[in-house]
């Protein structure tokens, strides 16, 4: 059955949420779930994936405007202001005031030049990621509205000249909900390819964007190499899933006796050669295997290392997965822990947006105690402050890490 979606004044469609659901907007968290919605319109009736729409309480009263979507979240709020117009004005604004944060922060720098300009919910633009290396900005789109949006942001960073930015690349085959058949094609919305090497704490890497995963480099762990490089001097280290190096070329910068990187994919152990290559041209103590992780533990020798690196991809992308993903991390942590050296440090990571701070936490605790060796934590550690977690919405915060040391 077809309904009738009733439009304001100047034609942006109004969706009602149901009694009471408009408590967790009221405290400025930016989804609207689609249960709360009284009604949820279905494709044809009206309006379509990505239009603005205006949200209204059940009694009638405006709470803002967001971005449509079909699925679990309905809307992503882009602004508690039911009066504002989503225009070219309102992004140049929302982008400003992200850049402004990034130079508080002293990004970008002769130092460093790949960072994340744009955090969705974090920037108040929810669904939308850039990344900058150098002068190329990498734009990805995790809702319809931000896909639709794409050229006025495109230009928009083009336009906010002190970043310098002179192409833009649309990279969101891979994060655009399947089901609303966008088809999307990762290219160049402005300008093309002008190199492919940024800088990151004074070390340079080649920043696969075009083929690589997420933008082309994991700009969300630099504070944490840095931290690594600082416990790397005279120890053996071992990187698993190395995906492009990271992690390997700041442990040899801080001096590791040797480095091993290990990836399930020969193509990422390719890039983690060049980008070793890239900073020591000389040659380095580094060598690399394209392995899967788990192998590599059970058959490596036990104490051949005294610091591991464990930086998985996300086991659970979805909460239907948290129970595996959680008896994933246990295994793999377990594995690492019994086979280090006595005295070694080891970093452990998860990505996964769907297991929590303290999830994580009891994995690796149930791991080091099924080991029965003495454990203890050194540091526990988060995504950097160029991917800012907005107050109202805590989800925003989906990197955890600790830094272990084991006796």
């Amino acid at each position: 059955m077809t309904h009738k979606i009733e439009r304001r004044a100047d034609g942006l469609a109004v969706l009602s949420l149901k009694r009471g659901k408009e408590e967790s907007l009221d405290r400025f968290h930016p989804w609207v779930f689609s249960g709360a919605l009284r009604q949820m319109p279905s494709q044809g009736e009206g309006i379509d994936e990505g239009e603005v729409v205006a949200v209204e309480a059940a009694d009638g009263r405006p709470i803002g405007l967001g971005h449509f979507q079909i699925g679990s979240i309905a809307v992503r709020m882009l602004t508690f202001d039911a009066t504002e117009n989503i225009d070219e004005t309102f992004f140049r604004n929302r982008i400003a005031t992200a850049y402004s944060l990034r130079r508080a922060l002293g990004l970008p720098s002769a130092q460093t030049d790949a960072f994340r300009l744009v955090h969705g919910e974090g920037d108040f633009l929810p669904g939308l990621v850039v990344d900058v290396y150098c002068s190329t900005a990498v734009v990805q789109a995790h809702s319809p509205g931000m896909h639709f949006a794409r050229d006025i942001i495109a230009s928009e960073l083009i336009a906010l000249k002190e970043l310098g930015l002179t192409s833009v690349y649309y990279k969101s085959e891979t994060t655009l909900p399947y089901k609303a058949h966008l088809d999307p094609q990762n290219d160049y919305i402005i300008g093309g390819f002008n190199g492919d090497t940024a800088r990151e704490n004074g070390l340079s890497f080649r920043i696969d964007w075009l083929r690589g995963q997420k933008t082309g480099f994991f700009v969300d762990q630099r504070d944490n190499r840095q931290l690594l490089k600082h416990y790397s001097r005279d120890r053996k280290v071992l990187n698993m899933f190395c995906y492009t190096g990271g992690f390997s070329v700041y442990a040899l910068a801080g001096g590791a006796k040797e480095v091993t990187s290990v990836d399930s994919s020969a193509k990422a152990i390719t890039l983690t050669d060049a980008n070793v290559a890239l900073n020591f041209p000389e040659g380095a103590a580094h060598r690399s295997s394209a392995e899967d992780a788990f192998r590599f533990l059970d058959n490596m020798e036990t104490g051949s290392y005294d610091l591991i690196l464990l930086d998985p991809p996300a086991f659970a992308k979805h909460r239907s997965a948290l129970h595996n993903a959680l008896q994933g991390y246990r295994r793999l942590n377990a594995r690492a822990i019994a086979k280090i050296a006595p005295g070694g440090i080891l970093f452990t990571f998860s990505c996964s947006q769907a297991v929590s701070r303290e999830q994580f936490r009891l994995a690796v605790f149930s791991a080091a105690a099924s080991t029965g060796r003495r454990v203890r934590v050194l540091h526990q550690l988060t995504q950097p402050a160029d991917h800012p977690v907005n107050i109202y919405h805590p989800e925003g915060e989906y990197l955890k890490g600790l830094v272990l040391y084991v006796e």
